[in-house]
């Protein structure tokens, strides 16, 4: 009689490489990484059956450091890579990781087409808002007035918003996440795996070597709280310390106020029930500028087919009958002897 024994339930130390992890000490990105660790357990993925695929920069590094499948691609093509590797084998679990720098310079076009195409992938954008590896060089989220070796001067251009970006491309699912947030985190990539179809989110990562402190004023703990909201749907827009502030709309505006809560309760001080599937309501939340507080958590969540789906599944076209040989030495064509 055969026995059945289920597979033991991988731990996150199980998704950990043997490789060195080499990332100055007290980068934001040790904390991603630990956090995507305990995801992969949480979840019950297969390592042999998940792919991280990076571009360049100090985030690309994270497929070594997983024990799973990867590539290290080239600057800001890990999009477009990571859809052929979606496309050629849709059963796998496939992750994009990239920086500021590389998602949205160089990356920027790659980043929207998957987007759009809505290819099912799981895209993390690590933000420091800074190049790290090539040594501190204002990048496209940096804001102005940067003082960098390129920018000695303060940086001149406007930042770009990664959720703003992502959500004007046709994403359908958008989140942002914190480096140190452990609890929330992996909350957040569990909700971004669930959706079938590509998945954005921006984490906030701390380079303490070039760029140290640049979140501080909504990440540090005694200002989370009241400068932090945490979205969740169908929940008031509610945060403070005390949880006595909100969010509502500002009477005759389509802008976003902060309302004190009396004992009344959210609803009578008309704080916005937070609906993710509200594309509107998801772009105010991404820009929310100071002394407004930042919105985390899954802005914006509306499925639709994947791109993937419909190339190999039941709404793919029917193939096309014919002689390919035929059809290639049709019309002009020489011969070379």
């Amino acid at each position: 009689m055969n026995v059945h024994t289920p597979p033991e339930q991988l731990k996150p130390k199980d998704f950990a490489s043997d490789q060195e992890v080499r990332w100055c000490p007290g980068c934001g990105d040790y904390a991603i990484l630990k956090g995507m660790q305990k995801t992969c357990a949480d979840l019950g993925l297969k390592p042999e059956t998940t792919v991280f695929v990076s571009g360049i920069g100090c985030a690309a590094r994270f497929p070594y450091y997983m024990a799973t499948y990867g590539f290290h691609t080239i600057h800001g093509r890990a999009p477009a890579i990571a859809t052929g590797v979606k496309l050629a084998n849709p059963e796998l679990d496939v992750w994009v990781i990239g920086g500021d720098g590389d998602m949205l310079s160089i990356g920027g076009n790659h980043l929207m087409h998957a987007l759009r195409r809505n290819v099912d992938l799981n895209i993390l954008l690590f933000n420091n808002e800074i190049y790290g590896l090539t040594k501190g060089q204002y990048s496209p989220t940096s804001r102005v007035g940067t003082r960098s070796p390129s920018t000695p001067g303060g940086s001149l251009d406007a930042p770009v918003s990664a959720t703003l970006y992502a959500l004007g491309s046709g994403a359908r699912f958008v989140a942002r996440g914190v480096d140190t947030q452990q609890k929330q985190l992996p909350e957040v990539l569990k909700r971004a795996h669930a959706h079938r179809g590509a998945s954005f989110v921006e984490i906030f990562q701390n380079c303490i070597v070039y760029n140290d402190g640049a979140f501080a004023h909504f990440t540090e703990r005694e200002a989370a709280q009241e400068m932090q909201v945490f979205v969740e749907h169908g929940r008031p827009l509610v945060f403070g310390k005390e949880g006595r502030k909100g969010l509502r709309l500002k009477p005759g505006s389509l802008k976003l106020e902060v309302v004190e809560i009396g004992d009344e309760g959210p609803e009578a001080a008309g704080v916005l029930v937070h609906d993710e599937t509200d594309r509107m309501l998801a772009t105010l939340l991404a820009g929310l500028q100071p002394p407004l507080p930042v919105a985390i958590g899954v802005l914006y969540c509306d499925p639709a087919e994947s791109y993937e789906r419909q190339v190999v599944g039941e709404t793919a076209p029917p193939p096309v009958e014919g002689d390919l040989d035929a059809l290639l030495r049709r019309g002009h064509t020489w011969t070379v002897e």
